[in-house]
């Protein structure tokens, strides 16, 4: 939740030309990531939607920092290569 709330966040600051230091945004998707991996199947399926909403959130930081800025630390968080 607290992880989605800072992506909300620098998603309106890029949008609003700011510029966002995303550095950790990797490792911290990486320990969310973990965790669910340690999750009973039962625990998992409750914590899916909140999952599918952090990924919402990610994508559409990733779709303001393409649309202002240089992306790489979005895609570095995402698992994706960079653009270019």
């Amino acid at each position: 939740e607290q992880l989605g709330h800072t992506l909300g966040i620098a998603r309106r600051l890029v949008r609003a030309g700011k510029r966002v230091d995303l550095t950790g945004l990797d490792a911290e998707m990486g320990f969310v990531c973990a965790r669910t991996l340690d999750l009973s199947p039962e625990d998992g399926r409750a914590v899916r939607p909140a999952l599918i909403e952090l990924q919402t959130e990610l994508d559409a930081l990733w779709n303001a920092v393409t649309a202002h800025g240089t992306p790489h630390s979005v895609a570095k968080a995402r698992g994706t290569p960079p653009p270019g």
